[in-house]
């Protein structure tokens, strides 16, 4: 049964391999470009493992930002997390001693592999969601470290490359349109973002819509349940 889990996480990954270790290079030759070294990418892919979070963490390190904008920054970067929490609490409840590590690599791109809650036939549901996790983990990770390494000897402009966390942000939305059939959560993100934007403006919006988006999908929870578990 490992084997079989490990293979069929291993493939459920795949798709994801691609986009992180290309993104992961973008970070690690912007963080070269920036005057930190491999150690320096491989130790923030693997300990902070935020992606768009790790891109704005160069700026903050190159601006010598205090601890206390640090903080404020990364909640607004990673306030969405807030909505994945809300639904993969009954997923992740009974995971045992993969727990911690499966809360803390929970990604975009993790979450839209395992949102739906199903594993493969014949394989162990819990170690199945720890293993794409890490999979996913490991890939971000070598491509920081390949970056690094290659900003080393190749001349390359930085010029735009933070954009490439928003196009994977577009690709995992359209994903997650084209493969569920329940439009609800969504359209929550695109209307709650769309009128905190309105209301607060470019620069204040990101957590009043974060909380809004939560409080929906937590209103809404169990028919959001409902939905999935009768999807085919």
């Amino acid at each position: 049964m490992r084997a079989l889990t490990a293979r069929k996480a291993f493939l459920k990954s795949l798709p994801v391999m691609g986009g992180y270790i290309v993104l992961g290079m973008g970070f690690g030759i912007l963080a070269h470009h920036a005057g930190y070294g491999v150690l320096w990418s491989f130790a923030m892919s693997l300990l902070i493992y935020a992606g768009s979070m790790q891109y704005v963490g160069i700026g903050l390190l190159q601006g010598g930002a205090s601890v206390l904008i640090t903080a404020v920054t990364t909640v607004m970067v990673n306030a969405r997390h807030l909505f994945y929490s809300v639904s993969m609490i009954g997923r992740y409840r009974d995971t045992g001693r993969y727990k911690p590590y499966l809360i803390f690599a929970l990604t975009d791109e993790t979450y839209t592999l395992l949102c739906d809650g199903k594993a493969p036939e014949g394989t162990d549901p819990d170690l199945y969601c720890f293993l794409v996790s890490l999979f996913n983990h490991f890939y971000w990770v070598t491509g920081s470290v390949l970056g690094a390494l290659l900003g080393e000897v190749l001349p390359f402009s930085t010029a735009g490359i933070e954009f490439s966390m928003t196009a994977l942000f577009i690709a995992s939305f359209t994903e997650q349109w084209i493969t569920t059939k329940d439009r609800l959560p969504a359209l929550t993100g695109l209307l709650a973002t769309l009128a905190c934007l309105l209301v607060f403006g470019p620069e204040r919006f990101l957590i009043p819509a974060m909380l809004l988006i939560t409080l929906v999908l937590s209103l809404f929870r169990g028919r959001i349940a409902a939905g999935r578990e009768a999807e085919p």
